[in-house]
């Protein structure tokens, strides 16, 4: 390997371990779904989430924690998979869930919830629906 390799492959090494991930247990009455979550934890992860991205892997997504509780709102710009959108109470109960699917073209439909929400989780799209998680359900956070 040259220097450059060598610089680049150490870059990713660390860029990769910087990457915060948390285990979320969703409890849908009769068994409780685990889900590997990135955690969305700066401004700049919050306003890409999971844009560009080509896939994502069976029981993973995307976890946003927000300082306040408030009616959030996601798009799907520029974003390739279609995805669930699970709005989180501060209490840890799911409030809403949105099937959200790629947008090929601007204006991108926005999904916002009317209830107040501290966190999000994103995953695959229909992962809700295959593991029967629904509104009311709860959540932990590991």
């Amino acid at each position: 390997m040259n220097k450059n390799n060598i610089f680049i492959f150490l870059l990713l090494v660390f860029l990769t371990s910087c990457t915060k991930y948390e285990t979320i247990l969703i409890d849908n009455g009769i068994e409780e779904i685990k889900v590997k979550a990135e955690v969305a934890d700066t401004q700049e992860k919050k306003e890409r989430g999971l844009m560009f991205r080509e896939r994502l892997g069976e029981n993973k997504g995307m976890f946003f924690a927000f300082d306040a509780d408030g009616t959030y709102a996601f798009w799907m710009k520029n974003t390739l998979i279609p995805l669930d959108i699970i709005f989180i109470s501060s209490d840890f109960k799911i409030l809403e869930i949105f099937h959200a699917e790629p947008c090929e073209e601007e204006p991108c439909k926005s999904y916002q919830t009317t209830k107040y929400a501290k966190y999000i989780l994103e995953v695959n799209g229909n992962f809700t629906t295959r593991n029967g998680i629904d509104v009311g359900d709860e959540v932990v956070i590991e």
